[in-house]
C-alpha cells in the first residue's frame, strides 16, 4: 500500500496532539480530517476558545476539514464521517469513542497513550507515573476496542524520569515521542509490518497495574506528615497543572492558600513537627517533613502570580517556627 495515499482522519483536541499531527502533516501524510473538541467558552472572561489542534490547522490554511461533533454518536457526525472513507484514524488526546466511530475505517483505529501499557490506563498517566516515583515510563500505540486503554499493543518506546522532572517537562518530552512514534507506527500499518500484541504479553511477570485516573482537586493537597520524597513526588508530578498545594497558618489564625511548582528535599534525622516553617526571612524556606525537610523553590500565593521563593519573602514578614504549613 501507498503509504502517502492512506486516507487518515485525526483526532485529537490539547497542545499534546498537535504535535502528533503536525509530524503526520510534516512527513506528507494524507490527513483527510480533524476531529476536534467544539469551541468552549473559557477563562474569566467566558471568550469562546478554540482547541490547540484546531488553531493549528486553521493556521496551516491547508483546507483540511475540521469536524467538531457534540455527540459522537449523531446520525449526522457518522455519516460525514463515513463519507470520508478514511483507511485509518488516529486518536491522540481525544475522549473515549464508541464503536460506531472507531470501527469505520477498514485498518481501524489507534491511539497514543503516554505510558508503558498496561500500566497507567486513564487520563493522567504523566501525573501518576512522577506521583508514585517511577525512574522510566513512555509511550504506546495501541488499536481502540471496547474498553479503556486495553486495546492490543503496536509499538513502544521508553524513556528514563528526571529525578527532578517535573509533570510539564515529561509532557513536552513524551508529545514529541509520541510524535514520533505516530508516524512509525503509520509506517508499519500500511506496509503491513506491524501485528498489534495483546497487553497481557507485556505484563509477563505479572505485575501489579497502576491505574491513571482523572486527577482530583482533593489529591492535590500536600500532607507534610510523609516522607520527603513522597512530598517531592507529588509536587513535581502536579506542576505545573493543576499544581500541589497547602495553606500556610499564621500567628493571628489567618490561612494563606499556596500552590508549590518546584522543591528540593533535604535529609534530616530531626526535623521537628511536620509542616513547622524554617526561613530566615529573605533567601530560604523550608517546611518539615516526616524525614527532613522540604526546601521550596517556586511557588504561587492565591491571587498573585507564580514567584521564586526569594520575591515571595520579600514581601512577606514571618519568623521560623512560628508559621506552619498543612
Amino acid at each position: 500500500m501507498n503509504i502517502k495515499t492512506l486516507r487518515i482522519v485525526f483526532m485529537g483536541t490539547p497542545e499534546f496532539a498537535v504535535a502528533s499531527l503536525e509530524r503526520m502533516i510534516r512527513e506528507g501524510f494524507n490527513v483527510v480530517a480533524v476531529i476536534t473538541a467544539p469551541d468552549r467558552p473559557a477563562g474569566r472572561g467566558k471568550q469562546i476558545r478554540q482547541s490547540d489542534v484546531k488553531k493549528f490547522v486553521l493556521g496551516l490554511n491547508q483546507g483540511i476539514p475540521i469536524l467538531q461533533p457534540d455527540n459522537l454518536k449523531h446520525p449526522d457526525f457518522l455519516g460525514e464521517l463515513t463519507l470520508l472513507e478514511p483507511d485509518l484514524q488516529v486518536v491522540v488526546a481525544f475522549r473515549m469513542l464508541p464503536e460506531s466511530v472507531w470501527g469505520i475505517p477498514r485498518l481501524g483505529t489507534f491511539n497514543l497513550h503516554a505510558s508503558l501499557l498496561p500500566q497507567y490506563r486513564g487520563a493522567a498517566p504523566i501525573n501518576h507515573a512522577i506521583i508514585n516515583g517511577e525512574t522510566e515510563t513512555g509511550v504506546t500505540t495501541f488499536m481502540i476496542d471496547e474498553k479503556i486503554d486495553t486495546g492490543n499493543i503496536l509499538l513502544q518506546q521508553k524513556t528514563a524520569i528526571g529525578e527532578q522532572e517535573s509533570a510539564g517537562a515529561l509532557h513536552d518530552r513524551l508529545k514529541e515521542l509520541g510524535a514520533g512514534l505516530v508516524v512509525e507506527t503509520l509506517s508499519g500499518l500500511a506496509g503491513g509490518s506491524l501485528r498489534p500484541q495483546a497487553q497481557e504479553r507485556f505484563n509477563p511477570e505479572g505485575r501489579i497495574l497502576k491505574s491513571a485516573p482523572k486527577i482530583e482537586k482533593s489529591s492535590c493537597r500536600i500532607s507534610w506528615d510523609q516522607q520527603g520524597k513522597q512530598v517531592s513526588d507529588l509536587i513535581r508530578g502536579l506542576s505545573p497543572y493543576p499544581g500541589a498545594f497547602t495553606y500556610l497558618s499564621q500567628p493571628e489564625g489567618e490561612m494563606l492558600l499556596c500552590k508549590i511548582f518546584t522543591s528540593e528535599y533535604e535529609h534530616s534525622e530531626n526535623p521537628g513537627p511536620p509542616g513547622t516553617a524554617i526561613t530566615d526571612g529573605k533567601h530560604f524556606l523550608k517546611a518539615a517533613v516526616d524525614d527532613g525537610y522540604i526546601r521550596i523553590l517556586s511557588l504561587q500565593q492565591e491571587g498573585k502570580r507564580r514567584m521564586a521563593v526569594k520575591d515571595f519573602l520579600a514581601g512577606f514578614s514571618f519568623s521560623s517556627g512560628k508559621y506552619r504549613f498543612s
